[in-house]
């Protein structure tokens, strides 16, 4: 990694400095400050709508309609649930004393953490930049961002955006490589929020920890999905294949291999190859398909395209697709199976539009495989057997879970969405995305309780009303 230019350095302590200051007058802010901060957001990125669906396409040939439900439509919901609930969400919360309290009144105050930094990816960049930056500044902190270099034409427009509707003590932006990244992620942050893979994951962590610095991490993994005898095969297929291939699979929370049962898998494959080629065509026909988008760049074509040929040369074969193009950086839509159990697509997050199809008979297998793994973002389950679904939802775990659908979870405002261990720590979306950059500080106050009767010298009668006390609370 290359040493860090001096001016950038400068630039950056500059702005963090200057944030640190501003977040002091921000624990004062009310709700109508804060929306009224995220109302010049969302007028700037309203009128920026043709620049990001032009960044998009130049960086991954992303078709407009995809950009509108990932994108922006993620977005301006977002900011209408924060609208709605931001009053109510800010509210002090009072509590019941217990027992041995009598005497105080007790709250909880939601203050904000202060400084915070939001290190975003590059398969959704806007929805996944914009919307932790909604949340920390609802909670009353100021943001620097880091997005992704990957999507340089979708990171420019981001700068443009945050340039236009904020002062930098409000919101700065710093673009740039790894150097960066690691530069600012060993600043001494109030809050982190990364999203990206768990081998970067790890490293935000171990710079966050030298400064004891809060973390939510929303990673990834090989997300399982599991298909028993009882589905409805049409409307399974049309999810999987949807939820798989949209972005060109390049989603945290995408399919990344698929336990199909024996007795339905001939009509499963076949409704499926179908349905790839209803949404998007078979084969090289998917390149010319403008609903079909790109790998991103040209390191992560070749990686998929090295998954690929390893799954084969290890003895699997091709159901659908395998077709690649290196000029476009097009893998078309592709399932296969058969492939050997340590060949590389069934150990590294495939994160492109391969979907390897394993058939089972036995679901105490398929659990025991999922639960060998680490713990995955996501885990989908098609069944219309009740006893099925809740035995799978028992004996595995996952960051979330949806049951006959796939990826839903995600835009659901009062549903937490996040990861565990390995895919993520930590909670986001909704009340739970404000609270991810909200302390929780606890505020008693005495009023007329007998506490001080409990303090030294301890007196055979200040030991027996002790007593007394354990036996009223214990």
């Amino acid at each position: 990694m290359s040493e860090l230019n001096e001016q950038v350095k400068t630039d950056i302590d500059s702005v963090f400095a200057r944030q640190q200051r501003y977040a002091l007058e921000l624990r004062k802010s009310d709700y109508k400050k804060r929306l009224a901060v995220l109302d010049r957001f969302e007028k700037v990125f309203r009128d920026s709508q043709e620049k990001i669906y032009q960044s998009a396409a130049d960086d991954f040939s992303k078709p407009q309609a995809e950009v509108d439900m990932s994108e922006i439509m993620s977005v301006l919901a977002e900011l209408k649930h924060v609208r709605k609930n931001l009053k109510k969400w800010m509210k002090p919360v009072s509590v019941m004393p217990t027992a041995s309290m009598i005497g105080t009144s007790s709250k909880i105050v939601k203050e904000p953490k202060g400084v915070t930094l939001v290190v975003s990816p590059w398969n959704y960049p806007f929805n996944l930049t914009f919307g932790p930056m909604i949340w920390s500044i609802a909670a009353g902190n100021t943001v620097i961002i880091k997005p992704s270099e990957m999507t340089p034409h979708m990171s420019a427009v981001i700068a443009e955006i945050v340039e236009k509707a904020f002062s930098p003590e409000e919101v700065s932006l710093f673009q740039g490589e790894a150097d960066v990244a690691s530069y600012l992620t060993a600043l001494p942050f109030d809050h982190i929020f990364f999203t990206g893979s768990p081998a970067v994951g790890k490293h935000v962590m171990a710079a966050a920890a030298r400064n004891l610095t809060s973390v939510t991490l929303e990673l990834g993994g090989k997300s399982p999905v599991i298909v028993d005898k009882s589905v409805n095969i049409k409307k399974a297929v049309q999810s999987i294949a949807w939820g798989k291939f949209s972005n060109n699979g390049q989603t945290c929370i995408a399919p990344d291999y698929l336990y199909v049962h024996e007795s339905i898998k001939e009509e499963f494959v076949s409704e499926m190859t179908d349905c790839i080629e209803k949404q998007y065509g078979l084969g090289n026909v998917a390149k010319d398909n403008g609903d079909y988008c790109r790998v991103v760049n040209s390191s992560h074509y070749q990686r998929i395209s090295r998954l690929l040929s390893d799954a084969q040369d290890q003895g699997g074969t091709l159901i659908t697709g395998g077709q690649t193009d290196d000029a476009s950086r097009f893998i078309a839509p592709t399932l296969i199976e058969g492939m050997a159990a340590d060949s590389a697509i069934m150990h590294e997050e495939i994160f492109g539009p391969l979907l390897p199809v394993i058939t089972f008979s036995d679901i105490d297998k398929v659990i025991t495989y999922v639960n060998n793994k680490p713990k995955p973002l996501a885990l989908y389950i098609y069944s219309t057997d009740k006893s099925s679904i809740d035995k799978i939802l028992c004996e595995t775990s996952a960051g979330d879970t949806c049951v006959n659908q796939t990826m839903m979870h995600f835009v659901h405002h009062n549903l937490p969405f996040g990861g565990v261990n390995n895919s993520g720590i930590g909670k986001s979306g909704g009340v739970w995305g404000f609270n991810a950059f909200t302390h929780e500080r606890s505020v008693l106050t005495d009023k007329f309780s007998s506490a001080s009767m409990l303090h030294p010298p301890y007196t055979p009668k200040v030991r027996k009303m002790i007593k007394m006390a354990m036996k009223m609370t214990t």
